[in-house]
């Protein structure tokens, strides 16, 4: 779980978006990589909006559990003589309560409740860790090297096309597509690890519509995966999506040959979000295990 509350904040830092949206048609399909990239930027509040966000918290709902991936018929020999039926397994997602805070560098500070417990993830833009109660787990682990490497992925509050060029991304168009039924500029970004992602431009808004995330890995095959975003609306003069939608993308078939079922995309609904909150500068160092009220 707590690789996928890393995905998804992740996600969170991405969907802020700046400003008012154009009105512009799809018709300026000649525009370059750079062109599209600025009017996102003026679409999203402009450089000196963004370059003044120095904090952000943002509190909400996301689904977890519930484990509603569609499953593979495979015959059992005598199931049906013995009458024992295979377990059925949950449908429903919960909604789990979740805090995220966010100051640049590159900090990241996410809680987590579930089941009575807090679930914690810290990155201070060198280290991260994480306390994961719900697991039995009361120790503070550190970040395995594949969440390292996925936070130091991670975009600042700006998100990735914000001062792009300072921060060493090369940006390319790559054409236009549909999203949704909507035309969008599909944009290279090519990061200066070397690393690349794609991110879709509404051609009318110029705010973000769907970007790439980090692939998942599901019965031993790395599954694609896209995140959505919808229902912007304005929070001190800043337009955010307040609704975000993982889809993980079939693949041709499994590492057993099987046929690839659906997987059920998952959301994430923000609730309340503060721009520029003063911040203590320990949440974003390495968490303290909560000690019981009745421990000695």
């Amino acid at each position: 779980m707590f690789r996928k509350s890393l995905v998804i904040s992740m996600s969170l830092a991405f969907a802020v978006s700046l400003g008012a949206a154009g009105g512009e048609t799809p018709s300026q399909g000649k525009l370059s990589a750079a062109a599209i990239v600025d009017k996102n930027v003026a679409a999203r509040g402009g450089l000196q909006a963004w370059r003044a966000v120095q904090t952000m918290s943002m509190q909400g709902r996301l689904g977890a559990g519930g484990n509603r991936r569609a499953t593979i018929s495979v015959p059992i020999p005598d199931r049906k003589s013995s009458g024992q039926a295979l377990p059925t397994r949950p449908t429903e997602e919960v909604q789990l309560p979740f805090v995220m805070e966010l100051k640049r560098p590159g900090k990241m500070r996410m809680e987590l409740q579930f089941n009575g417990q807090t679930a914690v993830q810290v990155f201070d833009g060198a280290n991260g860790w994480k306390l994961r109660p719900f697991l039995n787990r009361l120790v503070v682990e550190p970040y395995t090297t594949e969440e390292m490497k996925l936070s130091s992925m991670q975009a600042d509050v700006d998100g990735y096309l914000i001062d792009y060029a300072a921060k060493g991304t090369q940006i390319e168009l790559v054409g236009m597509e549909k999203v949704e039924d909507r035309d969008t500029y599909k944009l290279k970004l090519t990061m200066k690890n070397g690393q690349a992602i794609h991110d879709w431009i509404d051609a009318q808004t110029f705010l973000e519509a769907k970007i790439e995330g980090q692939p998942r890995r599901l019965d031993g095959v790395y599954h694609p995966v896209e995140v959505y975003y919808r229902d912007y609306r304005p929070v001190s003069g800043l337009q955010i999506a307040h609704l975000l939608e993982t889809k993980v993308l079939q693949v041709a078939r499994t590492s057993k040959g099987f046929r690839d079922p659906v997987v059920p995309s998952e959301k994430i609904i923000v609730e309340k979000v503060v721009v520029n909150p003063q911040l203590d500068e320990n949440h974003f160092s390495k968490p303290e295990i909560p000690v019981a009220p009745n421990a000695k």
